[in-house]
């Protein structure tokens, strides 16, 4: 029997601690430091992994530990990248990996440092122990997830796809708890949003500053965004997220549950969720209902005297399992009206784990079952998008789980890509343990 104790759980907190201080932040990335610290870990415990560039500084490493073949390989992956951090809003330096007040400090402590220096350990541990496992064990720390996987997990597929070949892949995107109504979830994702990046452009006579127009460009576009900004798009009802909520409901006490069936029947419940106290899980929840599209750049003019004849937003556009880019795109003319033009700049499809039912998710459910008999394990979709993009091309099935516990004074929405990111040190610990005990019930062997 494979125990996760404490000398695994030490190792996985060291090597996070130790990612954590590598600044990985992209741009530009520079993610080859962080990719030869496990590299190097790996390497210790008798394997040979594989370093590959996809642009000098871009790393990418990915390692195999061989089992009996009997079944497929599994996938445990992970991106070294990070988003920015103001150094001046945190507690503690970003890059610093403190250890103060029972957490771990720093930026990718939750997104995904953890998740990387958890699964090296594990894999390390089981290389060194001579196991022989059902299934081959692949490790891929992968760069460029956080602007898009072009270096990192698009690469690799694209270039070295039977070293990262899977029936099934777990990586980012769930295996956070989440409070409802008193309530404990941890979430297991299984769906994620694609993306469709819109360039949005209006266009209106040019002239002097001195004499205001009302059809100038600006003033367009900027009527358009406001009209977009008040209405949304429409709501979509979508499988995994009706699962997810049936999920939720199930576990309230009885009036709610029929409550929650008749409003998520009646396609209101999209305007219900937007009433709950928690703005922390009403941005996510909202986003689960509908297709979005989130101006995020505007330009237009350069000079201040002069009205442009020319204004642009560009717009993350984010679409619904079942949903393409063109639903998408008449949705948004639909909104901004037929004064604005529209370009797709770049654009992924939604993917999704249908069915959810497989070992991995069985072995999830049971674990977490054993573990936290008061908490229920729920599918989930997340808004964003992960390297499921990239490696669902080579047919995996993914499931999200990077495995943390967090207590309630500690929300994962705010730790993602927010200030002050860090991890409890008993999280970390517990999903160590749980991850461990999930990849042995999927890949188990002698």
């Amino acid at each position: 029997m494979f125990h996760a104790d404490a000398e695994l759980c030490g190792h996985a907190l060291d090597l996070c601690q130790r990612l954590l201080r590598i600044d990985t932040t992209n741009p530009p990335g520079n993610e080859i430091v962080a990719a030869e610290l496990c590299a190097e870990e790996l390497r210790a415990a008798g394997l040979e992994p594989v370093l590959l560039e996809s642009a000098p500084g871009r790393g990418n490493v990915v390692a195999r530990l061989r089992g009996t073949g009997d079944k497929p390989p599994l996938l445990l992956t992970a991106h070294l990248d990070v988003v920015e951090a103001d150094a001046s809003q945190w507690k503690y330096p970003p890059f610093s990996g403190e250890i103060a007040d029972g957490c771990l400090w720093g930026r990718g402590a939750i997104d995904m440092k953890n998740h990387a220096a958890m699964s090296i350990a594990l894999i390390s541990r089981l290389a060194r122990e001579g196991r022989r496992l059902s299934r081959d064990l692949i490790f891929a720390g992968v760069a460029d997830e956080e602007s898009g996987c072009e270096f990192g997990s698009s690469w690799l597929v694209d270039t070295h796809p039977d070293l990262v070949r899977a029936e099934f892949t777990i990586g980012e995107g769930g295996g956070f708890n989440i409070e409802l109504a008193g309530k404990r979830f941890f979430t297991v994702q299984v769906a994620e949003k694609g993306f469709c990046w819109v360039r949005a452009r209006t266009r209106g006579e040019p002239g002097h500053g001195s004499m205001p127009r009302q059809d100038s460009a600006i003033l367009k576009l900027s009527r358009a965004l406001a009209r977009l900004g008040e209405r949304g798009l429409p709501p979509h009802r979508t499988a995994v997220v009706s699962e997810f909520l049936a999920s939720l409901a199930s576990a309230q006490p009885h009036r709610w549950q029929g409550a929650i069936g008749a409003a998520l029947g009646s396609g209101l419940l999209d305007r219900i969720v937007r009433l709950l106290p928690n703005p922390s899980l009403v941005r996510p929840l909202s986003a689960m209902f509908a297709n979005t599209a989130a101006p995020t750049v505007l330009r237009a003019g350069s000079k201040t005297n002069v009205i442009p004849g020319l204004a642009e937003a560009e717009l993350d556009g984010r679409t619904l399992p079942g949903q393409t880019d063109e639903d998408l795109l008449r949705e948004l003319r639909e909104v901004l009206g037929p004064e604005v033009e529209l370009e797709v700049m770049r654009s992924a499809p939604p993917v999704e784990t249908r069915p959810a039912s497989s070992p991995v998710y069985d072995a999830i459910l049971e674990v977490l079952g054993r573990r936290e008999p008061d908490a229920r394990a729920v599918p989930y979709m997340i808004p964003g998008f992960t390297d499921a993009k990239s490696f669902t091309r080579l047919g995996t099935r993914w499931y999200g789980f990077a495995p943390v516990r967090l207590p309630p004074g500690i929300r994962f929405a705010d730790m993602f890509h927010g200030h002050n990111e860090r991890i409890p040190l008993d999280g970390l610990r517990w999903g160590t343990e749980v991850l461990s005990e999930v990849v042995m019930r999927v890949a188990g062997g002698e």
